[in-house]
């Protein structure tokens, strides 16, 4: 389903795309005085939030019969 696939692969970028916030946060705050402003903490708890909603829709998915496991025949 190609909706499905859209779905995936939105979640995945999303999750790459809070690691990248904390990458940046991490480098910058706390640099020549300035304070941490929890930027690192919020972008990686957003990226554990995707990461379960992602684990979830694909469960979801499952269940309800839009993707199916492949992978190797039995006895093969």
């Amino acid at each position: 389903m190609p909706c499905m696939k859209l779905l995936i692969a939105l979640g995945f970028l999303a999750i790459l795309a809070s690691l990248g916030a904390a990458l940046f946060f991490m480098l910058r705050d706390g640099r020549e005085g300035r304070p941490k402003s929890g930027g690192m903490a919020r972008a990686l708890a957003l990226r554990v939030g995707f990461s379960v909603l992602l684990f979830i829709c694909i469960l979801v998915a499952w269940k309800m019969g839009y993707i199916r496991p492949t992978g190797l025949p039995v006895g093969q």
